[in-house]
């Protein structure tokens, strides 16, 4: 018996959301009395057996360059095999694109459960119960699994990640890779910025700002927190902003630890998609925008009078002025 993680990367590098879920899947280990394994596919630049600190005893590697991008059937069969091999009884996504993607197709393979979009560690006291978010994280449901092998992924900002020393062993797993389905041609990426999906803090503007020639205000306070940026949907959609900023529940499902809305209403699609975030910061000059109920902090006032003296304060405390 064990808990298999898995950990998903990027270009060689291990996702912040698979260290979560490392340490999910490792305090689960604890929690039923067995060991936590991982497994990664591709070729990393990692050192691999510093996932050890993370409650991790032993990774799994299958290096192939092949791996290097995700094609859901190939890795649901290799993941099936190493589950098979490591006896694993409880195994771990992360609740992203690629863990959407494998986990449902591994649920089915194993015939086991499947919990998505889980917030909080399992109860082990009379079963096997998960919390997970309902209706766009309006509501919580206590889902138990009752299969033999179960499949939970973690959603991303929902579990502390906690470091301790350790080395984790670092083995090749022999798996028979399949060849493809789907070609991967070409791939364009966003170079330069922080993604939204990793970011811990984000910036967020909508039409408050009134044209893209003002954007500025959401950009410098970007730079000068390390935050990614985004938008509202109909800012993408008049082409203030690109697509891949838009943020809600038709865009872009986010969680970061701090949340900064600058000119947004708070329309319910918006709010679906941010409100998993801890802390939401809001600037509106309406008192009535509905974004003020769900928001821990909000400034009633113009964004083009508050965010210049927010973007000072923040200079002056870096000691840039």
């Amino acid at each position: 018996m064990s808990v298999l993680i898995f950990l998903d990367q990027a270009d060689g590098h291990i996702k912040k959301s698979a260290f979560e879920a490392a340490c999910y899947g490792a305090a689960i280990a604890k929690q039923t009395g067995t060991i936590a394994e991982a497994i990664v596919l591709g070729s990393i630049n990692d050192d691999l057996a510093a996932i050890g600190q993370y409650g991790i005893t032993k990774v799994h590697t299958v290096k192939n360059d092949a791996l290097n991008h995700v094609d859901a059937q190939v890795f649901t069969k290799i993941i099936a095999d190493a589950a098979t091999a490591t006896g694993a009884t409880v195994i771990i996504f992360s609740n992203n694109f690629n863990g959407k993607a494998i986990a449902p197709r591994l649920s089915v393979r194993l015939k086991a459960g499947l919990v998505s979009g889980a917030v909080a560690l399992p109860d082990t006291s009379n079963g096997f119960i998960v919390k997970k978010n309902v209706f766009s994280g309006k509501a919580f449901a206590n889902v138990a699994i009752n299969t033999a092998i179960k499949i939970i992924s973690l959603n991303p900002n929902s579990f502390s990640v906690v470091t301790t020393i350790g080395t984790a062993e670092v083995a090749a797993f022999a798996a028979n890779v399949d060849a493809a389905k789907v070609t991967v041609t070409n791939t364009n990426k966003v170079v330069g910025e922080v993604p939204l999906s990793e970011a811990e803090i984000v910036i967020s503007g909508g039409r408050g700002l009134k044209g893209p020639e003002n954007w500025s205000l959401v950009t410098d306070l970007a730079k000068l927190l390390g935050a990614a940026t985004a938008c509202s949907r109909p800012v993408a959609d008049i082409g203030w902003r690109p697509h891949h900023e838009h943020v809600g529940q038709t865009g872009l499902a986010i969680a970061p630890n701090l949340y900064f809305a600058i000119g947004i209403s708070g329309a319910i699609q918006h709010l679906a998609g941010v409100n998993r975030s801890k802390t939401i910061v809001v600037i509106n000059k309406d008192p009535e925008a509905p974004f003020f109920k769900a928001a821990d902090y909000g400034i009633v006032g113009d964004a083009f009078e508050v965010m210049p003296k927010i973007i000072e304060a923040v200079k002056k405390m870096k000691g840039l002025i």
